[in-house]
């Protein structure tokens, strides 16, 4: 055969067919069900004669090749039942719909709209989580208490090509926007059609990777329709009605490339977890601070702000405390120069070093502080004829650590000694 028969019935879970070939763990069949990996929705699993599928390729001259997790006891000639995973398929094309809805909400929001991409991931019960949390573990254990151990995890991803910035509103009503062609009960239909007509509408959505795989040497191409919101070349499964996608939750976005946003979402199960999982924090937040769901964004606003002043206030009553604590600095003489040398505790090496080069006169033309602590460092600020950066070079030396700068300011950190033994030093 030339290809699966998957796309053209999406519904068939269940069908007999003969063994074309068979060599050790690879099955070919005279026509199958089972979808082959292909434009970022992967293999159908299921079972062949009895055998776990693991795998489905369609080769470059036109086989579909099947991988059984074992050798099956099958021969050429031979009928065999092929059984499609019933919860991997329904999920798979539910997905694989889904991105195409996902698209036509772009075709409403998103200038210079291009198709950049598309993948699914699917893992059932009990495989990676594809982004719900605790709450999604919990979901999943209480799916399996229920007996849905058929339930399938995942994520998918559309690669929009666009000069819109997809931030935090667009990303919204792009959920929005989906949900609702949903509830719309569009219906979803496929046909195939003339290449060079493919090609010159502007409403049928494709990318370089089918153009080049599936109409190069082709003379149609199919057109996967929802009804009125998107047209895209597609060899996937799809379902009859929007409808049947369910709750689309919206993940995040990326920029995989230049020009790409990347746009990742749930369906099913996931998507409900998602979204209790978000609606669940949204709810704390608003109660923590004491407000509404409505008012959660003003009500985060105002404390930011709130913080941002405190912060600002913390800054300037520290800098008054590291400021009174420079002035009580101890005049030492050294080498014919006066210099104030002392140590503080609680503050980093930089916001002592620019209070100790204001602190440079022509009285006072070296300053030399010791922070103490579990790190201890050393800042020297100069006028220039003391060499600061000689200074730390010199103490670096003799206590270890490292550091450096020029002859007006210099600093050193992870000193190897008491805090006193180089304030000793400092003094001469």
């Amino acid at each position: 055969m030339s290809e699966t028969l998957a796309p053209a019935a999406p519904e068939v879970r269940e069908f007999e067919t003969t063994v074309r070939a068979a060599d050790g763990r690879t099955v070919e069949l005279e026509e199958t069900y089972f979808y082959a990996e292909a434009g970022g929705q992967p293999a159908d699993r299921g079972t062949l004669a009895g055998v776990a599928v693991t795998d489905v390729q369609s080769t470059a001259d036109g086989r579909v090749v099947h991988t059984l997790a074992e050798a099956p006891d099958v021969a050429p000639g031979e009928t065999v039942t092929g059984v499609v995973d019933d919860a991997f398929r329904t999920y798979c094309t539910r997905a694989h719909t889904a991105s195409h809805a996902l698209y036509g909400a772009g075709r409403e929001l998103l200038d210079d709209l291009g198709y950049g991409g598309f993948g699914i991931t699917a893992d059932p019960v009990g495989g990676d989580d594809a982004g719900a949390g605790e709450a999604g573990d919990a979901s999943r254990a209480n799916d399996a208490d229920r007996g849905e151990a058929g339930r399938v995890d995942g994520k998918v991803r559309v690669d929009f090509v666009t000069s819109t910035d997809v931030d935090d509103d667009v990303l919204v009503e792009l959920e929005r926007l989906v949900n609702r062609a949903v509830w719309d009960s569009r219906a979803v239909t496929w046909e195939e059609v003339p290449v060079e007509e493919a090609r010159a509408s502007d409403r049928v959505a494709f990318n370089t990777k089918t153009e080049e795989g599936v109409m190069a040497d082709a003379d149609a191409v199919r057109v996967v329709t929802i009804d009125g919101f998107d047209w895209a070349a597609c060899g996937g499964t799809h379902v009859s009605n929007t409808r049947e996608i369910g709750p689309v939750t919206l993940l995040d976005r990326s920029n995989p490339g230049e020009g790409l946003t990347r746009v990742e979402f749930a369906v099913g199960p996931t998507a409900v977890d998602r979204r209790a999982r978000d609606h669940r924090a949204a709810r704390a937040a608003a109660r923590e601070l004491d407000s509404g769901l409505d008012g959660l964004a003003d009500a985060a606003a105002r404390l930011r702000a709130e913080r941002s002043e405190a912060e600002t206030e913390l800054a300037a009553l520290r800098a008054e405390v590291l400021d009174a604590r420079l002035a009580g600095l101890e005049a030492t003489s050294r080498c014919g120069r006066t210099w104030l040398v002392g140590s503080v505790d609680g503050f980093d090496a930089n916001a002592v070093g620019e209070r100790a080069q204001e602190r440079v006169t022509p009285e006072t033309p070296v300053v030399a502080v010791v922070g103490e602590g579990d790190a201890p460092f050393v800042v020297v600020a100069s006028d220039g004829d003391v060499d600061a950066g000689a200074v730390v070079d010199d103490l670096t030396d003799e206590f270890g650590g490292g550091g450096g700068g020029r002859p007006t300011f210099a600093q050193g950190g992870g000193l190897s000694a008491d805090p006193a033994d180089v304030l000793a030093w400092l003094r001469g």
